[in-house]
């Protein structure tokens, strides 16, 4: 009777605070609601599933003790000439000037600057794709960093995988980060061959490093897609390694050579030390550029490209914030693309109050995605959009991956961020910031190109749609704020 009352007691004590916790976090009022509600509704479950689901890692100091170790490197080993390739600014004034505010914005702290002397492709077929980054494989030298979201059993990814072995084999440093979450399905000795090769591969979440790490971290992803090679190549954006992006999916992604390879390395080194990976050499080591190392010129030269992370324990949510101000800053027109549209409120505010004033803004998302629930997401989102003048197509044929934007003939971003909270709050993701006008209508052509497979969507068709119907999108959609 006494340990019944005991239970009953703390478990009751334990539902309050996970409440008063929920309530003094710096999250959305309306992410708060929901887990308020979850908690209340769901007494004890509540509880376990905010432990597993909902703590706030951007603004809770414990968590951000992850990126000690990164840090301390940093100021370790940081020169004069790495500190001001990453970090200098000194290609902010030649960006368009009603642009600088957000190279700053990006830029801020520990983010890397506007780089110069870019070459890039962009890469809208998953064959060429596959094609390019085979070869570059085969070519490396000396080091192959490579870290992605999904890395399947399928002939692509074993494709991929049998060079990483072989390159391993030769002599090159091969770093390989796993995002195991994820890819739970994938049997531990699909990763037991590769360090049989000398392949490092790290678990991104590694519950052997601390018996919360897996509890504390079940819900948040490293969702990032980047490959460097040899510190002189790399690539990022929306695709990730297995068929579906090498054949199927239409998708956009970028090769690039230059400075801005340096933000890459960046990022990625980041990542690999926050996960518990080691180094063998001093950081400038793995910045070739520093020595005058080129690569063989891209299709489009010359760019000042941005490479921007975000991730749950970073300071402020600069991706999000990147959005809200293109949206507020805007002149002439905004081209979207997201397989998944779940706007936090202030994005979906913005992107309102963006379209209110008269800009040109289309958003195109998938007619059918690629999970049962997005469809539902994403058009109980549509409403408040098309009344506001937004215009929203949905794209047939196969299914359309892409996470761009391109805005007033000069601003492009290509990445592997959605627009959504899982995307804005919880992933580890990275985008590309582009500041060039040759590039920028190059991207708006692939959009106007995709729009031949779209269909308008209007309001009047939204107004149609009967009541259960819409009832179940607003139901699903509720769950957005916290997923």
């Amino acid at each position: 009777m006494v340990w019944s009352t005991f239970l009953m007691v703390f478990l009751i004590l334990l539902n309050i605070s996970s409440i008063v916790v929920v309530v003094f976090d710096d999250r959305p009022p309306a992410s708060k609601l929901g887990w308020i509600l979850i908690i209340s509704l769901l007494p004890y479950l509540g509880v376990l599933l905010f432990l597993l689901l909902g703590i706030n890692n951007r603004y809770h100091y414990i968590f951000r003790r992850r990126h000690r170790r990164y840090t301390a490197l940093l100021e370790k080993e940081m020169t004069p000439e790495l500190n001001d390739l990453l970090f200098g600014h000194g290609q902010d004034d030649r960006v368009a000037e009603p642009f600088r505010p957000l190279a700053r914005l990006l830029g801020y702290g520990f983010h890397p600057c506007v780089a110069d002397d870019n070459s890039l492709e962009i890469i809208t077929e998953g064959k060429r794709k596959y094609e390019l980054l085979v070869e570059d494989l085969r070519n490396a030298k000396e080091s192959i960093h490579i870290e992605y979201f999904r890395f399947g059993t399928d002939s692509g990814s074993e494709d991929v995988r049998n060079i990483l072995i072989q390159k391993a084999k030769e002599g090159v440093k091969v770093r390989f980060i796993n995002e195991n979450i994820v890819n739970f399905s994938l049997f531990p000795g699909y990763y037991g061959r590769m360090r049989r090769a000398g392949i490092e591969v790290l678990k991104f979440t590694d519950p052997r490093r601390h018996p919360l790490e897996l509890p504390t971290r079940l819900n948040y992803r490293n969702h990032r897609k980047i490959v460097v090679i040899d510190g002189k190549i790399g690539y990022t954006g929306g695709m990730n390694i297995n068929n579906n992006y090498f054949q199927i999916w239409r998708d956009t992604h970028l090769r690039l050579t230059g400075n801005a390879v340096a933000a890459l390395q960046f990022i990625f080194l980041d990542s690999w030390i926050i996960g518990g990976g080691h180094l063998d050499h001093p950081l400038p080591h793995f910045y070739p550029m520093l020595q005058g190392a080129t690569s063989a010129p891209a299709p489009l030269q010359g760019k000042l490209v941005q490479v921007v992370q975000d991730e749950p324990e970073g300071g402020q949510p600069l991706l999000q914030m990147s959005y809200e101000w293109l949206f507020l800053n805007a002149r002439k027109y905004i081209y979207l693309q997201t397989p998944y549209f779940a706007p936090p409120e202030p994005v979906l505010n913005t992107l309102r109050a963006a379209a209110l004033t008269g800009l040109d803004i289309r958003l195109m998302v998938p007619a059918k995605n690629d999970t049962i629930l997005m469809d539902s997401i994403n058009r109980s989102f549509y409403r408040p959009c098309l009344e506001a003048g937004i215009r929203i197509f949905e794209r047939g044929g196969n299914f359309i991956h892409s996470k761009t934007f391109v805005a007033d003939d000069y601003l492009s971003s290509i990445g592997s961020a959605n627009i959504d909270n899982r995307s804005f709050n919880l992933n580890y993701e990275v985008n590309t910031y582009i500041y060039d006008e040759e590039t920028a209508l190059r991207n708006k052509e692939i959009f106007m190109e995709d729009m031949k497979l779209c269909r308008e969507i209007t309001l009047e068709e939204i107004l149609r749609t009967p009541w259960y119907t819409r009832f179940i999108r607003k139901l699903v959609g509720l769950f957005s704020s916290i997923a």
